[in-house]
């Protein structure tokens, strides 16, 4: 019998009994089962070893029997939508708790934080929005860059809080000319299929890598010989080992080059491996075979739903709400600010931006100061955020104007941004509302982030909502977001991809940092609207050990471990 059918028989024993231990027959107890006295006894049988009911039958004629319920009803639904929520099936489980999400969301936050299964440590995350394809060759945001990291490794890593770059599947490296770069691979480094890494894998993986504008100046990739890679370059670059680092720099197996998007399975070399990707759940197992130190927690989990924070993870399940904000539990970690802002874009290619007056406008209009206030009574409810004048914290590039913007003729105009993200419709809002004062009517375009990222949405957009996040890399990973995001070329002029290109050549040259302010500032005072800094990390107690909040707002997964009680 299926345990979905004999769930169905206890729930009919239980309604008819009201949930009420009762003496009875059995010819009663197969009256309301339908079914034979011998059926009956086995379905009693079969509840008992389950641990739901206990039937003691009667000894002698015209007895009645004990029957008495161990377990409710709805322990069972949620039993069972616990059940679905392990293998990430949402529907079945709100359908067991009758569609109250409320009881939903209850259930999955007891789910949550470390545990031990049958020896193995596991700990599930929770998680606001659905995560994107992990394809390094796509745009990545915050998160996905973080997972990749666990999945890939590069030739090289960066270690942000010193700025320096360290070996990973290339234990040395060195410079033989300005243009050109020698790569020594580690040896026995076997990909999660178990397939070995070799030479034609990084080949291919770096080559892949000229179509970006970012490294658009790598001309060749070969081997001189077993364990070496050799990358010439067509112009001189002293950081090429820092671009190295970059998300989009890892290594896969080269047969993986030519897949679909669509049918891409993550397959790299890291301490984790994809054992599971569904919409609301990314299931991650530790790779016994990493060439490093093998992860501590075995089993990574992340599960999607609508009620977890956007701002900060919270891997534990005294983490609740009413604790954050009450304050009652001591933190492991401090929130920090995220090294990028919230920003609009304004299309002055052929957007309403390209007019000098429409132009002055929207910066003037669309101050963070100006609209801050309305996210307020907009419901912006936990998120972190401070008024941002440059694209960095620290950074003051955006004037504020004392007098009134000139209003240009009344029209419309047209807001893109990521249809997944809860802040982004609330600052839409809040813009509508704002502009609307002065006659202005506002249309609303949620995009997809493939849409969003490439610009290939169709429609003419004057402004685009969104954040940009530069890591670890601190500023000077401005030039590789506007080297990696083809929105930039639908939104900016010529002479500003101009200026873009030469900042990004002065800050190889120079290996200077404040290249980038430079160029922050420029975007600045001609389309970019700085909005907001964001408050992010990782809000952990000690059930999780060793969780230090990454530059992204995640942290290493191979590090921490469960100390049991």
């Amino acid at each position: 019998m299926s345990g979905q059918r004999l769930r169905a028989q206890f729930s009919r024993l239980y309604h008819h009994f009201n949930g009420e231990s009762t003496d009875t027959t059995l010819q009663a107890v197969a009256d309301i089962l339908v079914c034979t006295r011998r059926n009956a006894r086995m379905v009693l049988s079969k509840l008992e070893e389950q641990g739901w009911l206990t039937w003691q039958p009667s000894v002698g004629r015209g007895k009645l029997s004990r029957l008495a319920f161990l377990r409710s009803e709805m322990a069972l639904r949620e039993e069972q939508a616990a059940h679905w929520l392990a293998q990430g099936k949402m529907d079945q489980a709100l359908a067991c708790l009758d569609h109250d999400s409320t009881k939903l969301a209850a259930l999955i936050q007891k789910q949550m934080g470390p545990s031990t299964q049958n020896g193995r440590q596991i700990v599930r995350l929770p998680y606001y929005r659905q995560l994107e394809t992990l394809d390094p060759r796509e745009p990545l945001r915050r998160s996905e860059q973080h997972l990749v990291g666990q999945i890939f490794n590069g030739l090289v890593r960066y270690r942000g809080s010193e700025r320096i770059v360290t070996p990973d599947l290339a234990h040395h490296w060195e410079a033989l000319s300005p243009t050109h770069w020698r790569f020594y691979l580690r040896p026995g480094v076997r990909f999660h299929d178990g397939q070995l890494m070799r030479e034609n894998d990084v080949i291919a993986s770096l080559s892949a890598l000229s179509t970006r504008r970012f490294f658009a100046h790598l001309s060749r990739v070969d081997s001189p010989g077993p364990r070496m890679i050799d990358v010439h370059l067509s112009s001189p670059d002293p950081r090429f080992d820092h671009a190295l680092t970059l998300p989009e720099a890892v290594i896969r197996p080269a047969d993986h080059h030519q897949a679909q998007s669509s049918s891409y399975q993550p397959i790299g070399t890291g301490p984790y491996r994809v054992a599971e990707k569904q919409p609301h759940r990314l299931v991650l197992e530790a790779f016994d075979d990493y060439f490093g130190y093998r992860a501590l927690t075995d089993e990574i989990q992340i599960m999607v739903f609508d009620e977890a924070a956007m701002c900060y993870l919270t891997p534990s399940t005294s983490l609740t709400p009413e604790r954050l904000a009450s304050h009652q539990t001591t933190l492991s970690q401090k929130l920090e600010m995220d090294q990028g802002a919230g920003y609009l874009l304004l299309n002055c290619r052929d957007g309403l931006a390209k007019q000098p007056a429409w132009r002055e406008y929207l910066h003037a209009k669309l101050s963070s100061l100006q609209l801050l206030p309305r996210l307020a009574h907009c419901g912006m409810g936990e998120y972190r955020l401070f008024n941002a004048y440059g694209l960095m914290p620290g950074w003051m590039h955006h004037g504020l104007s004392s007098m009134s913007p000139v209003v240009p003729s009344p029209t419309s105009l047209t807001v893109a941004y990521l249809s997944d993200h809860p802040l982004y419709p609330l600052i839409a809002k809040a813009i509508h509302a704002h502009l609307l004062e002065d006659g202005i009517q506002v249309k609303t375009l949620a995009l997809s982030p493939t849409d969003y990222f490439s610009g290939q949405h169709g429609r003419k957009i004057d402004i685009w909502l969104g954040a940009m996040s530069f890591g670890e890399r601190g500023q000077a990973g401005l030039f590789n977001w506007l080297g990696t995001h083809d929105l930039v070329l639908s939104a900016c002029t010529d002479p500003m991809l101009k200026t873009i290109e030469s900042h990004t050549q002065r800050w190889r040259d120079t290996q200077d940092d404040s290249c980038a302010e430079h160029l922050a500032r420029c975007l600045v005072e001609h389309q970019m609207v700085p909005l907001f800094h964001i408050w992010m990390g990782v809000m952990a107690t000690p059930d999780l050990q060793d969780v230090a909040s990454n530059a992204v707002g995640w942290f290493d997964f191979k590090s921490v471990w469960h100390k049991p009680h």
